[in-house]
């Protein structure tokens, strides 16, 4: 049983952290480096809220997620809330988790910055044609924008329109997701192809 009566300065910032998102290595060393310290206390911790912590020390991340509830168990408010995404969000986290493997596969560099024009390129593949590309762009934008905000892409400082990858991507959109991209692309191709004839 984990004794609650002395805490360490520490838990508290990362109890918090955790609580308001995804912590990264590379944002707070210090606190990365509290965290791998203090993770069987962070989890004990959470544990009692209906949540577990995801630790992934070799790409670098933690969030929380809720927990499975066990048999017998009473059921808990859900406190990690699940999110619908939208069709060109889901669509653009795909293309994005496949650029990241692409990356792995051939070993090059551990981050993966993309450009806008070059996700924009992907995008468009599977977006309704329109002579308005002023008004797509902007649609892109706001897709990449909530991407950004979901915590999967990061706009490097100082570059509006570079990007990087983040690697957590992976733990979301996982390898069945992956195995499966070739039909969630015919699919997504069928459903842009059904915009198209709306728009008709």
């Amino acid at each position: 049983m984990t004794d609650f009566s002395l805490p360490s300065p520490q838990l508290g910032p990362l109890l918090v952290g955790l609580m308001q998102g995804v912590q990264y290595r590379d944002q707070d060393l210090p606190l990365w480096q509290s965290l791998l310290d203090l993770q069987a206390r962070v989890r004990d911790h959470v544990q009692v809220i209906g949540l577990e912590l995801i630790l992934d020390e070799a790409e670098g991340y933690a969030y929380l997620r809720q927990r499975a509830r066990a048999e017998g168990e009473p059921p808990l408010a859900r406190l990690v809330q699940r999110r619908q995404l939208s069709y060109p969000v889901s669509l653009l986290l795909v293309l994005l988790r496949k650029k990241l493997a692409e990356s792995d596969a051939i070993g090059g560099e551990t981050r993966l910055v993309l450009g806008r024009e070059q996700i924009s390129e992907q995008f468009r593949l599977f977006l309704p044609d329109t002579a308005n590309e002023a008004r797509l762009l902007d649609r892109i934008d706001t897709h990449i924008n909530k991407v950004i905000e979901l915590g999967f892409l990061h706009r490097l400082r100082g570059e509006e329109h570079q990007f990087e990858v983040r690697r957590i991507l992976k733990a979301f959109v996982d390898a069945q997701w992956l195995s499966e991209f070739e039909q969630r692309l015919a699919d997504y191709g069928s459903h842009a192809a059904a915009l198209l004839a709306d728009e008709v």
